[in-house]
């Protein structure tokens, strides 16, 4: 994409902009000056222009890194107005598109090239699982001859999906590179972030994964963590696609928000793609009875924990929607591999084993992990939980990490470490229930330095925690002490 074409699609000023940058490539798009290569364009974000876009905190104003940009070969910068004759701008203005809010200039820009493009798009939402189900979807549709444009890690908001669809021209991609977007949609607040998310991209396929007690802090009760999810229901495009999770009644209650055609998923509850015979009890590996309006088949996941089996169903669901066979999305599944720090087993070469599910955490995901490690396996194993705090869940928060705690007693945990904070009533959870080999730790550096010295052969370890808990660090501690296995 030219710098000129680039400029028109946003609605950018470019009065002063040097005739010669007018026709030259854009090679990427960045928000970030840090990582800014030869020849990108980089949007300078001020506080005025999160809030406009529902983001909560305070950041740093990207005009004052406009130099530095610069310096690492940005070929031009779009600037707010406001700030356009600013001092240390001025000495660029013939490098500078000027506009009235840079991120809504990125998600214009955004969806204006979806709008040329105009292929399906599958979004997925809920309160955990995205990135895992975004993956499975990719891995299934990709795996059956569809291009597949993905958002990469989990860039779900309302920066990281603008600049994942501009991958269609950017990266040296051409859009006829792509044949469907496969797109993860998240929010944390009250201010419509899918809304938005639907509005640059509108979904032919929605996919509802689960409503769960996260985020409370800012929606205040999970039924406007719902209302805030069915924003995807509500954007399909006519004639678009919902995938819904039977076993979830909040979920379910999204069908009267779509006129048009549903297929469910689940493996408790009736529904149109499930899972049957299911045998969990390899760590690792889920085998079961794939059911679809298009078959059955005998499937194998290679991923732990009934959640990872609901995010294969609902893969399953979208790619049956693509009129792709059980036996094809079965063989796809079956190469399937977890994303990092999302359910990764690590097996060690001094005979212990490692979960890493690092990543994210919230009460239900958490017994969720727990249960797969207290199911799965040699029942002489010692299965030790390392629960960072859950963030972000309201004025309950206490409670419900006590409640886990309970839960975690009684699915048969051995040893329970909380990790910072909140965890501590984690632990206090625990001990109402009966579980007395507990120990706090107020740092996921100090669990690390105490894990090292504590893992023995035979262990089964579950390392979870909120991203804002690092509890990744007594991942790497372990990696860094111990050799993998076949290392």
């Amino acid at each position: 994409m030219k710098v000129r074409q680039a400029a028109s699609l946003m609605g950018a000023e470019d009065d002063e902009l040097s005739a010669v940058l007018f026709d030259k490539e854009i090679t990427n798009f960045s928000i970030d000056s840090r990582s800014v290569g030869a020849g990108e364009l980089f949007f300078a974000l001020s506080q005025q222009d999160y809030e406009r876009a529902g983001f909560n905190g305070t950041f740093a104003d990207g005009h004052q890194f406009v130099a530095a940009a610069f310096a690492r070969g940005a070929i031009a910068a779009v600037v707010r107005a406001d700030h356009a004759n600013d001092n240390e701008l001025r000495q660029f203005k013939d490098r500078l598109l000027v506009v009235d809010d840079a991120i809504h200039a990125l998600q214009t820009l955004a969806h204006r090239i979806y709008e040329a493009w105009s292929r399906p798009v599958v979004g997925i939402t809920g309160s955990a699982g995205k990135t895992t189900a975004k993956e499975l979807t990719a891995h299934v549709l990709l795996s059956n001859g569809h291009r597949v444009l993905k958002s990469e890690r989990n860039y779900n908001n309302g920066l990281g999906l603008p600049l994942t669809v501009l991958r269609l021209v950017s990266e040296g991609n051409s859009p006829e590179d792509f044949d469907v977007a496969v797109l993860e949609m998240g929010m944390s607040s009250p201010t419509h972030e899918i809304r938005r998310l639907v509005e640059i991209t509108p979904p032919d396929v929605g996919v509802e994964l689960m409503v769960a007690p996260v985020h409370l802090e800012h929606l205040g009760t999970i039924e406007n963590i719902a209302a805030a999810k069915a924003e995807l229901i509500e954007g399909l495009k006519p004639g678009g696609i919902a995938i819904l999770n039977a076993d979830d009644e909040l979920v379910m209650g999204m069908r009267a928000r779509h006129s048009g055609r549903a297929m469910t998923f689940g493996i408790e509850h009736r529904a149109d793609v499930r899972a049957s015979e299911i045998d969990a009890s390899n760590l690792g590996s889920i085998s079961f009875h794939l059911h679809t309006p298009l078959g059955e088949t005998h499937a194998e996941l290679p991923m732990s924990g009934r959640h990872n089996l609901m995010n294969a169903l609902a893969a399953a669901a979208v790619a049956t929607t693509f009129e792709i066979s059980p036996t094809a999305i079965a063989a796809a599944l079956s190469t399937a591999m977890p994303p990092k720090m999302r359910g990764e087993v690590l097996e060690f070469a001094a005979g212990f084993t490692v979960i890493d599910d690092s990543y994210n955490s919230n009460p239900r995901s958490l017994i969720s992990m727990v249960r797969t490690v207290t199911e799965a396996g040699d029942e002489k194993r010692r299965r030790i939980v390392i629960a960072g705090e859950m963030l972000e869940l309201g004025a309950s928060e206490r409670e419900l990490h006590r409640d886990a705690g309970r839960e975690i007693a009684a699915a048969g945990v051995n040893v329970l470490w909380g990790v910072r904070h909140l965890a501590q009533d984690i632990i206090a959870g625990a001990r109402d229930g009966g579980l007395l080999e507990t120990r706090f730790f107020a740092s996921s550096a100090e669990a690390a330095d105490a894990i090292v010295a504590e893992v023995r052969e035979g262990d089964l370890v579950l390392i979870k925690g909120s991203r804002g808990v690092e509890t990744d660090q007594v991942v790497k501690a372990l990696r860094a002490h111990f050799a993998l296995a076949g290392e």
